[in-house]
């Protein structure tokens, strides 16, 4: 687990900023401020605050900092095998946006969709905006994470692929610079965020499983 105050991925930034802060006071002292201030902010966009606590084997936690944009209803989801609950966070530029896993598990499935740049904010752009998707899964307990680029967000880190084992909060990856992830879980299970809550990746709980959930889920296989 990377244990870094920040994203590696934010150093190569980070470093041009600097830079950059360092030519400009050379030649033209009074942008160097402006250099340095924007330094700042990269340096806080990839922050990399760690998120500690008890295994929660229950529960599924947020993938990513941010607010609950909306919660769907799906007929079926090709990784969970039936009809799904879809959790959709928007994350601000201001939000971390290093995600987590929401449960422990193995990662069973990783697909990649090129798309469109529309702002992560609008309720239609996970359907056609460019996203990486992982499949955890645990004994029969399944969920999906979705990562999906935004108007200004255009690279998409994902660390991990099949085969690879998570621990509940574990960082899998991150997007740049504005985004929205999404939670993909099976129907019926009790979901405690609503529209408009504000989420912490791999604090918050979202949704729990329940062991009638469990034994709905064994009689469904054994059909």
């Amino acid at each position: 687990m990377h244990r870094l105050p920040l994203a590696p991925e934010g150093l190569v930034y980070i470093l041009a900023g600097l830079v950059c802060t360092a030519i400009l006071f050379l030649i033209w002292p009074w942008l160097a401020l402006a250099g340095a201030v924007l330094t700042l902010f990269v340096t806080f966009f990839f922050r990399n605050p760690r998120r500690s606590g008890p295994e929660m084997p229950d529960a599924i936690l947020s993938p990513a900092d941010g607010r609950v944009m909306a919660i769907t209803a799906l007929d079926y989801d090709e990784f969970i095998q039936g009809p799904a609950v879809r959790i959709i966070i928007f994350l601000s530029l201001f939000n971390v946006h290093i995600n987590r896993a929401p449960m422990s598990g193995t990662v069973d499935w990783r697909q990649y969709r090129p798309g469109r740049y529309l702002p992560a904010f609008k309720s239609h752009a996970s359907d056609i905006n460019e996203r990486n998707s992982i499949g955890i899964r645990q004994g029969s307990r399944r969920i999906v994470v979705h990562q999906i680029t935004g108007f200004i967000a255009r690279r998409i880190v994902c660390d991990v692929r099949p085969g690879d084992l998570l621990a509940q909060r574990q960082r899998f990856g991150m997007i740049r610079f504005g985004s929205g992830t999404e939670l993909v879980l099976p129907a019926g299970l009790p979901v405690a965020v609503q529209p408009g809550c504000r989420v912490k990746g791999g604090m918050t709980v979202l949704a729990q499983f329940t062991p009638d959930h469990e034994v709905l889920h064994a009689a469904q296989e054994s059909a």
